[in-house]
């Protein structure tokens, strides 16, 4: 048994934020108590001093790109899973816009079994919504799931045709399958290679308007409520879509949604090298690595961001995980591939938005945790008894630099090179292996 003494456990799903003992008894949670390790406990056990110590459940990525199958010089299943032990995360969701896109069983038990096989964090597939993800014929989803699939997206593209996505709605609400959305109308967004405003016009680049990312949003609103399906809005960028997603609710439609660290963190004025936050230094004009989709928005949209967040309108943090070699990003900003890697940030991200006031702790930790297990029905996110043993230890004020270099991805393309973050992670668990160890 290993038993992690008197640290600060904060497990939001059952409300605990205080000094506990955690009981790790093989690959599940034995107890969270009080008491901490007795004499007789560590002659016979493996009691790890964690005073002045977090002690979170595993983080849950809902969306992470791993690119393999083919670009595994981005990213492997293998390396991308290191790298997320390495940020406390213990369970990604792999989204399938590999070459070829995981539309398949065969291809969906592949991914599994490369994630069992590197032995970091839990790997679980993400199948295609349509085949090849081209938006015109739906992948089966009945063999997805069956190969482990717990959502169906063709992230990375939206779903243009209003009759495809009903249609895959109605197939997968008959099946309890999430369908995940990338909310675009390429329509509106065509040509464009940042946030549509006045920092675009500073620096002569064409725009990407909030209503691209919104008409999607409140479509697939729409017909979601229609079929009573289960739809998941990934990336939330938009004010918009943030009080369409509350209204959604509010009416009891089935929506959940996430949000990453670089909207909540950024602005569109990144892409100028003009701001960052909190004293953290600035990127050069035209930076490629702020370019993604969608793309930083304005201080409206960020705050927006944030206080759905809070008020549970957005249900998870996760990553958008985006590898990409450092030649496809040094290009002509307009040319770059968007995208970028957060595994390795992304609890010290949020972390910084607790101290900078804008979120409350627990909310953070669930927003990192139960939160996202909760939008795709998985068991993971909390330190419950008889829960799997996926646990992070932190050092919340350890002090460090953002050194992509160092990084356990295979990528470096992050706009928070330089920046000066508190919190490491220094011990990872998943199942009660340790998976990762700081320093080691």
């Amino acid at each position: 048994m290993i038993i992690l003494d008197s640290a600060r456990v904060i497990d939001p799903a059952n409300r605990i934020d205080g000094t506990r003992t955690v009981l790790i008894d093989g690959d599940h949670i034995r107890e969270v108590r009080d008491l901490a390790a007795t004499p007789a406990e560590k002659l016979v056990h493996q009691v790890i001093d964690c005073r002045g110590r977090w002690v979170l459940p595993g983080l849950v990525d809902l969306h992470v790109h791993l690119r393999e199958p083919g670009e595994e010089g981005k990213e492997t299943i293998a390396t991308g899973a290191r790298a997320a032990a390495a940020g406390g995360v213990t369970t990604v969701i792999a989204m399938p816009n590999t070459k070829p896109v995981c539309d398949s069983a065969a291809l969906a038990r592949f991914v599994a079994a490369r994630g069992r096989e590197a032995g970091f964090a839990r790997v679980i597939p993400a199948g295609a919504i349509t085949r090849g993800s081209l938006g015109e014929q739906l992948a089966d989803m009945a063999e997805l799931k069956e190969a482990g699939c717990v959502c169906v997206t063709d992230d990375g593209r939206p779903v243009m045709s209003a009759g495809v996505m009903r249609r895959a709605l109605e197939y997968a609400r008959d099946l309890e399958l999430p369908v995940m959305i990338h909310a675009e109308d390429l329509t509106l967004s065509s040509g464009g290679a940042m946030n549509e405003g006045p920092v675009a016009t500073r620096l002569g680049l064409p725009g990407v308007p909030a209503a691209a990312e919104v008409a999607m949003v409140q479509r697939d609103i729409l017909l979601a409520e229609t079929c009573g399906a289960r739809l998941h809005v990934a990336h939330v960028s938009a004010a918009a879509s943030v009080r369409a997603i509350r209204e959604a609710k509010a009416r009891g439609v089935r929506v959940t949604a996430e949000a990453t660290p670089h909207h909540f963190t950024l602005t569109d004025e990144a892409v100028a090298g003009t701001a960052a936050a909190g004293g953290q230094p600035a990127g050069d004009p035209y930076d490629t690595h702020a370019k993604m989709s969608p793309p930083l928005r304005a201080e409206s949209d960020r705050q927006s961001v944030v206080a759905g967040l809070n008020d549970g309108t957005i249900d998870a943090i996760a990553t958008d995980h985006a590898p990409h070699g450092a030649l496809d990003k040094q290009v002509e900003f307009i040319q770059a591939p968007n995208g970028i890697i957060g595994l390795e940030t992304s609890l010290a991200l949020t972390f910084a938005l607790v101290r900078s006031g804008e979120m409350p702790l627990a909310r953070a930790v669930e927003r990192l945790t139960v939160g996202p297990a909760r939008c795709l029905g998985l068991p993971w996110g909390t330190l419950s008894a008889g829960a799997p043993a996926d646990v992070a230890v932190v050092d919340a004020e350890r002090e460090w630099k953002v050194d992509p270099q160092r990084f356990y991805s295979r990528s470096r393309n992050s706009p928070f090179a330089g920046w000066t973050l508190r919190g490491k992670v220094v011990k990872t668990f998943v199942a009660g292996k340790l998976v990762h160890e700081e320093g080691k």
